[in-house]
């Protein structure tokens, strides 16, 4: 595998140069417009001799993307790592005159990684101080409205259509329709959009969750808006940042009892 990665990564450089070659070209001499209409009408297919010509030749053409998305990556982390740079250090090592030993190539790279990692690390810790002011501000807000109580926990919560239902345990499983939102308004999770209710235990939930429907009678429809210490905390997802003050707006359909076991349970 080394010496096909070697030759690959070659190629895609090549690759790389030639395009770096072809804008220099075009900033030196500007191409006349009905030219190079004629000029792609004529340009036939690309042909290779042999499949291994055309198989490497992708290879390379893979590798480049790779190579130039990665560059694009870097850059927008406000790393100025420019595809010169790049093509001069592969062009000199195949030439055997490196301007870096072996050791020198190994230790700017690891600084490289530690330099991305203290950049992402930062742009995390903002993002996340962000995060947990914006809920700070929501629950200060929504804890003014009328209606709203507040438990030792710190959970908030709203009656939004009452009822003289059974409320159910920590130990019962539920059947809910629901939907979460972020602090923004961004919708993450709805079984209303699934056209389908949740059923769960409701000691596998997360905290706010385990509390807040314990408060609820079946039939009854409450807002929940819930600190980050009893939703995910600092665990992030693609779909929910670090430490996000989370709301719910949960419908209590059901208390399943034993001899109805759930068949679609889902967990929060």
């Amino acid at each position: 595998m080394k010496p096909v990665l070697k030759m690959s990564v070659l190629a895609a450089t090549i690759l790389l140069a030639v395009g770096c070659q072809d804008e220099k070209a075009a900033e030196t001499k500007p191409a006349e417009p009905a030219k190079v209409e004629q000029v792609a009408a004529e340009a036939a297919p690309a042909t290779f001799a042999t499949e291994d010509e055309k198989a490497a030749y992708a290879i390379g053409a893979s590798l480049a993307q790779y190579l130039a998305a990665n560059l694009d990556q870097q850059q927008e982390l406000g790393l100025n790592l420019d595809r010169e740079s790049v093509l001069a250090g592969v062009s000199d090592v195949f030439a055997d005159k490196s301007r870096l030993t072996p050791e020198e190539t190994q230790q700017a790279l690891q600084d490289l990684d530690k330099r991305v990692s203290d950049i992402v690390e930062a742009k995390a810790k903002a993002e996340a101080e962000k995060t947990v002011k914006a809920g700070e501000e929501y629950r200060a807000d929504f804890e003014k409205l009328e209606g709203v109580t507040k438990t030792e926990s710190g959970l908030l919560y709203q009656v939004e259509t009452a009822a003289d239902g059974e409320k159910p345990a920590a130990t019962d499983t539920v059947k809910v329709h629901y939907k979460g939102m972020l602090t923004d308004g961004t919708e993450f999770d709805s079984s209303y959009k699934r056209n389908q209710p949740a059923t769960f235990p409701l000691n596998q939930v997360i905290p706010g969750w385990t509390e807040g429907v314990q408060l609820m009678p079946v039939g009854s429809k409450f807002k929940f808006v819930i600190p980050p210490e009893l939703a995910y905390g600092a665990q992030a997802n693609p779909t929910i940042p670090a430490n996000s003050t989370l709301v719910f707006e949960v419908e209590l359909l059901e208390i399943v009892k034993a001899d109805k076991p759930a068949t679609d349970a889902q967990t929060q």
